[in-house]
């Protein structure tokens, strides 16, 4: 049974600023749960239904630091982000990767992405991928959003990503940066790198100048059809299965 203080905790998590306060940040839902629990990361607190617990309990057992909290499913729906809760919520220690000096493989940027569903989807992608870096604009969304979390379905334990200033950070690499841009080249008649940096922009302004003007190649998607244009992490999964993916 959640306590009222333990309700309004996980509750305010919604919330950015507490979730920095906390250092914590929301899982939820049984399979990307059961994920976060196989892994090494620290979980806080367990909140869950009574048979998740106990057809759970061996994963559960590999977190003695978690707190346990056994809940109906009112409960669970009162402390839920989701639509419609899903068996178990955990609360997660938050671990802010270490900036790379240098790059060995390909990395994303995102210039001021707003969408929490962008950004998870994006995150998923690069994970698909295997690209372990995304350099995102202190303008974007927060990549600990609880729906930019239940969108990467488990992304953030293999996809390490950065908050940064991307016009310091992104030179400093010395990488090729493919800024995927409307007066861009065909991205099918592109050179392709070897690695390099897929920079991709805010879903209706695209990248900013100060972004675009770091690009060492400018791509676009030949448009076909009659669409007026594609969403951010399609755009993102299309510009990786052609430069990362072949």
């Amino acid at each position: 049974m959640l306590s009222k203080a333990q309700n309004k905790y996980i509750r305010s998590l919604s919330q950015q600023k507490y979730r920095k306060e906390y250092n914590v940040f929301i899982v939820e839902g049984d399979k990307i749960a059961r994920e976060w629990l196989a892994s090494d990361a620290r979980i806080k607190t367990i909140a869950a239904l009574g048979k998740w617990i106990t057809e759970n309990s061996k994963l559960i057992e590999k977190h003695p630091e978690s707190e346990v909290l056994m809940v109906n499913e009112d409960e669970l729906s009162a402390i839920s982000m989701l639509s419609t809760a899903n068996m178990v919520l955990l609360v997660v220690e938050r671990h802010d990767a270490v900036l790379p000096k240098s790059l060995n493989s390909w990395a994303i940027a995102l210039d001021n992405i707003q969408d929490p569903g962008n950004m998870g989807t994006i995150i998923r992608i690069a994970d698909w991928y295997g690209i372990k870096h995304i350099f995102s604009s202190q303008g974007s969304v927060d990549v600990y959003n609880p729906k930019v979390v239940q969108a990467a379905m488990g992304g953030h334990l293999r996809v390490q990503t950065h908050t940064v200033d991307l016009q310091t950070v992104l030179p400093a690499f010395n990488q090729p940066i493919y800024a995927a841009l409307l007066d861009g080249e065909n991205i099918y008649k592109a050179p392709k790198a070897e690695i390099g940096i897929i920079a991709i922009g805010n879903e209706s302004a695209g990248l900013s100048p100060e972004v675009a003007t770091l690009a060492t190649h400018r791509v676009m998607i030949p448009r076909i059809g009659g669409a007026e244009s594609l969403n951010a992490a399609v755009s993102t999964g299309i510009i990786c299965a052609l430069l990362v993916g072949n």
